[in-house]
């Protein structure tokens, strides 16, 4: 029987990437351990489909000619009934699923936050604005919010990346899950891929015991989840639908009823929230119909003539911007998992530092290796059933992704969107805020606009910052 080392060797040889071994004499046994795992856990058949030798030369996709055909999605759209379903009806269809324990919540947290200055998780960045409540307690606590209000246990799915894992699982750790119970929260990381060389297809070392490899993009949370046993264990506890959201946008309602009722009633194996853009080549992903089918151009293969289509009312043909908040079905993403090809990859030639065969590093000035990356939204044609929804963008949507002083999406915009829009739940109630005043509604005190009516017993004004908890 060959030994362990033989055996890798075997492995690399069939494989035809000997070459990773070259340096193994100088590493020490850590850091043989570590690069035997990386290389086990490696897909050479999957690779060498994905080869720049395998391939054809990249063509990009003819954007022009699919914009030219792409329509409005069939959508809900504000206000208005959808083939009969009104948001009452979808509401109480979804209030019911989830008092019957049929939905989980899938939350993507994967990023660091270094376009913030913030040099950890992004999901452990402050955003509340007066409680200073991190990203990922706003989450948590929505969720707790809905437990409380359809009086259900809702596990939560956390997927991390390689760099974000352990200070991830160490935050929850220091704090006590954030009030979760142990069966109510799980951690698990997204798959990685190696940068291979754009000439030879020969996979990259970033050091002599250290292959190049980097995250393989939202859209492997499919197979993540199948890997992780989270897809048998939702089945199990009778789950039905996944809610997903990205931890970056803290207006998200966990588990939205609303949302959830639309799909159910609709029959979608994938529903996706959306927000009217504000101009034309706003930067997000627009959704649209294809040939039949719901997809998502990105903004920068949108080319302008289609971008600037409009009604004959003056508004935009192409409105829909993505704001990657979905619903699942569980059975669909089973079998997507279960696919011989699953969702495709993306490639993208990018600058890839590596070790030569003396084990150099080399710092490539321009573009030598692609990077793979699967996209979550490439699930929408792969459904035969999906369902668009439109949402008000200021009670849904203000990501936070860049420091302030940048045009948008700064923790500055959040908070205020979060603080407006809490004000707008109070002056609801009969509570006037003045002016400059911030306010913020922890969702476990009230978790919508209806419970803050019933919390409130009289007219009030609010005159300064003040934290409903």
């Amino acid at each position: 029987m060959p030994s362990p080392r033989e055996s890798l060797s075997e492995i690399c040889r069939d494989a035809g990437h000997e070459y990773l071994l070259k340096h193994w004499g100088r590493l020490t046994p850590s850091e043989r351990e570590e690069l035997e795992k990386q290389i086990r856990t490696l897909d050479f058949e999957l690779l060498r489909g994905l080869s720049p030798n395998a391939l054809p030369e990249s063509i990009p996709d003819d954007w022009v000619a699919l914009s030219a055909r792409a329509e409005p999605p069939d959508a809900v759209r504000l206000g208005q009934l959808y083939r009969g379903i009104s948001a009452k009806d979808a509401c109480e269809e979804g209030a019911r699923a989830l008092s019957d324990g049929k939905v989980a919540m899938i939350l993507v947290a994967g990023g660091q936050g270094t376009r913030l200055g913030f040099d950890l998780p992004k999901g452990m960045y402050p955003i509340g604005p007066i409680s200073g409540r991190t990203l990922f307690e706003m989450h948590v606590d929505s969720l707790k919010g809905a437990m409380r209000r359809f009086g259900v246990s809702i596990p939560l799915w956390i997927m991390t990346g390689p760099s974000t894992h352990a200070p991830t699982e160490a935050y929850f750790a220091e704090h006590e899950n954030l009030g979760l119970r142990p069966d109510e929260l799980f951690l698990f990381q997204q798959g990685t891929m190696p940068a291979i060389d754009a000439t030879h297809g020969r996979i990259l070392m970033e050091s002599p015991g250290q292959l190049a490899l980097s995250p393989d993009g939202h859209g492997g949370i499919v197979a993540a989840l199948a890997r992780c046993g989270a897809l048998a264990m939702a089945k199990q506890r009778g789950v039905e639908q996944f809610f997903y959201a990205q931890v970056d946008n803290p207006m998200v309602t966990a588990c939205d009823p609303t949302m959830v009722g639309y799909h159910r009633l609709a029959g979608s194996q994938m529903t996706t929230q959306v927000v009217r853009k504000r101009f034309a080549k706003e930067r997000v992903g627009n959704v649209v119909s294809i040939d039949g089918k719901t997809q998502i151009i990105e903004y920068s293969d949108l080319p302008d003539a289609a971008a600037e289509q409009t009604n004959p009312d003056g508004s935009l043909k192409l409105w829909a911007g993505n704001i990657a908040v979905h619903v699942f079905d569980l059975e669909f993403l089973e079998a997507t998992a279960a696919s011989a090809h699953g969702l495709p990859f993306h490639r993208a030639l990018k600058a890839v530092s590596f070790v030569d065969e003396s084990g150099e590093l080399q710092k490539p000035s321009k573009p030598n290796a692609i990077k793979f990356e699967r996209f979550v939204f490439d699930l929408l044609p792969m459904a035969e059933r999906t369902l668009v929804i439109e949402g008000d963008a200021s009670q849904v949507f203000a990501p936070v992704k860049n420091a302030d002083g940048a045009p948008t999406d700064t923790p500055s915009a959040t908070k205020q969107a979060i603080s407006s829009l809490h004000a707008t739940w109070l002056a609801d109630a009969g509570v006037i805020v003045k002016p400059g005043v911030q306010v913020e509604i922890n969702p476990i005190w009230a978790w919508d606009p209806g419970e803050v009516r019933q919390k409130i017993n009289a007219p009030a004004n609010v005159v300064a910052d003040t934290y409903f908890a």
